[in-house]
């Protein structure tokens, strides 16, 4: 494992892996990761950089590929695309558990409870999230569905007809998981989605003229 060459000490690093046989194929164009550049654009305001891949729905492809991303690349934080139904070709999730040191399933669950306000189909879907460790590293990995308009559904929630939020997106929980295994410190556009952290966690807001209180980068850098 290499360490992460960053840009700036709270540069995150994500990798974003499309699976499907077609578009891998050139078949037809791939839609899972510039739907999730796109996103991540309007969403993230610390500094980030994307690594992508687009594979074959093939299980030692995807192993292979989250292994590269994370123990050699160096990415914080790993999305996937694709791959996590019931049919036969769909083994992103086992592909993903096989690489994994700890399991996060709470993310799996709350994606298929925002879905299944939209499909009972939801139920159907088969995403999970992992923690993959090395030696000096980690990162978290997560499963997304398929479809441009569900990953942002499942990545920033619900909301009312008055943009009031009523049924948490995933995302807003990526933050702080990334701080506790040792990654960048992600800031987010609120209005978006409203990253979560404890009191305690919060580093303290920069100044008018751009610099932090004394200690506001303490243990981050």
């Amino acid at each position: 494992m290499t360490t992460p060459k960053r840009n700036h000490p709270d540069e995150l690093i994500i990798g974003l892996v499309s699976v499907s046989d077609r578009a891998s194929q050139g078949v037809y164009a791939d839609k899972g990761i510039p739907s999730l550049m796109e996103w991540l654009a309007g969403t993230l305001s610390s500094p980030w950089r994307a690594e992508t891949r687009l594979i074959q729905d093939d299980a030692a492809t995807i192993s292979g590929a989250l292994v590269e991303l994370v123990d050699d690349v160096g990415c914080d934080l790993v999305l996937t695309t694709g791959g996590t139904g019931p049919a036969r070709r769909d083994v992103t999730p086992e592909a993903t558990l096989a690489v994994a040191t700890k399991p996060m399933p709470g993310f799996g669950e709350q994606m298929r409870q925002i879905s299944l306000n939209f499909v009972p189909t939801a139920i159907l879907s088969r995403q999970v999230a992992v923690i993959r460790e090395t030696d000096s590293h980690a990162a978290l990995i997560i499963n997304l569905p398929g479809q441009p308009k569900s990953i942002k559904e499942t990545l920033e929630g619900l909301r009312d007809a008055d943009g009031k939020p009523t049924v948490p997106g995933i995302f807003a929980a990526v933050p702080y998981c990334i701080d506790l295994i040792g990654g960048p410190y992600i800031e987010t556009r609120g209005e978006i989605v409203a990253a979560f952290r404890p009191k305690s966690a919060i580093r303290p807001a920069k100044a008018a003229d751009g610099a932090l209180p004394p200690g506001g980068l303490e243990g981050r850098v």
